[in-house]
């Protein structure tokens, strides 16, 4: 069964969620009954649930979720890594079985270099103490700093999201792939192949315009550190959920000629070693 290494939950509120378009198909509850509707059909046994807010009360929420559905087997949460309390928090959200990582919206900050804040690192070297993984949401320009934060904490586990939204939509690679290629030799970080088409046209996206992207990422980090995610529901932006796996499997999977193992490892096996196991 495959293992969506990334999708979203939530309860709309527009206070809650103001990053969600207005008039868009997420302005509505997406709940993991949506999920499982969508998954069944296409061999999905699971996923894994990433935070869309930053706060503590997201992270139990979904938590309260995945006690609820067998299906969520596991959850990405929010944790202020700068509090003085973060020991506490990570203490009370770690005893849950299925708290497996932390997340920051790095993305939105307007320091690049603000993963490189001392209180930052201070409770970014708090998580492997709890056996929690990190996940890196950044863009192109702050993959500099994400790039010195990994050399730091070389026994971290670290998964890049969404191959780090390069500009797809424009057609731009470098200086995007010097540095996927740079981050991608600490053995410690692998990519999730997730969030691609909302970093496209959204209405006239074609599948040729990522084989580049996909090519760099498959070079940096082969089959064994690669992971499919749908990103659901805000790929729905750009395409169905359907259409993301169809463009995983037949841009990077089919087009690389990966084995019954590789394919196995992209789809489930290596987002289960990394959250899981």
């Amino acid at each position: 069964m495959k293992l969506d290494s990334h999708q979203h939950f939530w309860r709309y509120d527009a206070g809650q969620y103001p990053w969600i378009p207005a008039g868009s198909p997420l302005q509505r509850d997406w709940l993991p009954a949506d999920l499982a509707a969508l998954q069944a059909p296409l061999g999905f046994g699971g996923s894994i649930a990433v935070q869309a807010r930053q706060s503590l009360a997201e992270s139990h929420w979904l938590l309260g979720l995945a006690d609820a559905d067998p299906r969520i087997l596991g959850v990405v949460g929010w944790v202020d890594l700068q509090s003085d309390s973060v020991e506490e928090s990570l203490a009370a959200l770690a005893a849950h079985p299925k708290f497996v990582g932390v997340r920051h919206v790095v993305q939105d900050e307007p320091d690049d270099r603000f993963m490189l804040r001392p209180a930052f690192l201070r409770g970014l070297g708090r998580l492997r103490a709890h056996g929690l993984t990190y996940d890196l949401l950044v863009y192109p320009r702050q993959l500099p700093a994400a790039i010195e934060v990994v050399r730091q904490f070389p026994e971290q586990p670290f998964v890049l999201d969404h191959i780090a939204k390069p500009l797809i939509r424009d057609g731009v690679v470098a200086p995007w792939c010097e540095r996927i290629r740079e981050l991608a030799r600490f053995p410690n970080v692998c990519c999730k192949v997730s969030g691609m088409v909302t970093e496209a046209d959204h209405r006239s996206w074609k599948p040729d315009q990522f084989l580049p992207y996909l090519d760099w990422v498959l070079e940096a980090f082969g089959p064994g550190r690669l992971m499919f995610g749908s990103d659901w529901p805000v790929c729905l932006l750009a395409a169905t959920y359907p259409e993301v796996l169809e463009l995983a499997t037949e841009a990077l999977v089919a087009r690389a000629g990966w084995t019954a193992a590789e394919q196995d490892a992209f789809f489930q096996g290596n987002a289960r070693h990394f959250y899981l196991d």
